[in-house]
């Protein structure tokens, strides 16, 4: 059969994607160089990867792509005056565009003791026209790694993701939103491509045999609905999901909308998940534009889960729940008022390898 994934796709070798909270070999980040990313900030910028370099470094290998030798010299300085400890930095050269490695890194399946690499090729989250460096990332982690590497196709076409619209749980059970992947008009990954032919690709390359689609998410998003701005899995069993109490906030009614459909969300055995709320920051805007501020973009690392944060009241509130919800590492709030600007924060920046 021409999709049949036991004989031609990584999900019917037996692979999957692990959680987050599984334990890391290492996390990729890129270097961050592009000023369109952060207007007169990004000097700013390399000081908060400072802080989650030294953070991150204490538990795991820091995989960092660089552009050349000169900016590989910069980043050194940097995270030296940061304080970071540079022993457990590989600094990788490869030019990039960016450096979203959620979206254009490395996405790793695991197999019993075994890792490799699905290509899933970025193209900017069909907005922008300069991708073509990032788009090479995972061959360059694959050759680095020496890990097989799947390109994802369906009909024998470049099948696009980002690592942002999706979320698992490990069990088998993948997140994402209608608005990133179903809409028909606006930053269209793959044209024509129905629920159904998602749910097909998601089970071929990342081994998942139930997902849950969410409608939409908070307002400034410049991916058009990345999950991992509006919920996330905690444990096998428990998922976050952002609320807004503020009935006047453009989010309240596409947030509230994702509330009405938790009921009739079911894992992959059938039970319903746990679901607590996460609030939402006031809004954050920059010249005008609202940013895509949220508490659920934190990032699960070996020995730390790390949390935007805003200057706002409901950053201790966000730092309690996630803290009553992880009891095995401690949750750390991060600044991320400039890193926003970018229109994403901890979790858009950052990619797991596992162990493997």
């Amino acid at each position: 059969m021409k999709n049949d994934p036991q004989t031609m796709f990584p999900g019917g070798m037996g692979y999957r994607m692990p959680a987050e909270w599984e334990k890391h070999e290492a996390t990729w980040l890129g270097w961050p160089h592009n000023p369109e990313d952060w207007p007169d900030k990004l000097d700013t910028i390399r000081w908060v990867y400072g802080e989650m370099v030294r953070h991150i470094g204490a538990g795991e290998k820091v995989r960092l792509l660089v552009r050349n030798r000169p900016e590989e010299k910069l980043a050194r300085r940097y995270l030296r005056r940061a304080g970071a400890d540079l022993r457990p930095v590989e600094f990788i050269q490869h030019p990039t565009n960016r450096g979203w490695m959620r979206d254009s890194g490395p996405i790793f399946v695991r197999r019993n003791k075994k890792t490799a690499i699905v290509h899933f090729h970025f193209n900017a989250w069909a907005k922008y026209d300069n991708w073509q460096k990032d788009r090479r990332v995972p061959d360059v982690a694959a050759r680095l790694l020496r890990k097989p590497l799947f390109h994802a196709k369906h009909n024998e076409k470049p099948f696009v993701l980002e690592g942002g619209g999706i979320e698992v749980n490990g069990r088998g059970t993948l997140l994402t939103t209608e608005e990133c992947y179903l809409d028909p008009k606006v930053q269209v990954r793959n044209p024509g491509l129905s629920r159904t032919d998602y749910e097909i690709a998601f089970r071929n390359y990342l081994g998942v045999r139930n997902v849950l689609w969410l409608a939409a998410g908070p307002a400034g998003d410049d991916t058009h609905g990345h999950i991992d701005d509006i919920a996330r899995f905690v444990n096998p069993n428990t998922l976050v999901l952002i609320k807004e109490t503020n009935r006047r906030d453009p989010n309240f009614r596409p947030l509230a909308e994702n509330w009405e459909r938790a009921p009739d969300l079911r894992l992959e055995d059938g039970t319903k998940p746990e679901i607590v709320p996460l609030p939402m920051p006031a809004p954050i805007f920059f010249d005008g534009y609202r940013l895509p501020a949220s508490y659920a973009n934190f990032y699960i690392a070996n020995t730390a889960v790390f949390v935007p944060t805003f200057n706002d009241p409901n950053d201790r509130v966000a730092l309690g729940v996630l803290g009553d919800l992880f009891r095995d590492r401690p949750v750390i709030g991060i600044h991320a008022v400039d890193l926003v600007l970018g229109f994403g924060t901890l979790h858009c920046l950052t990619q797991q390898q596992p162990v493997g």
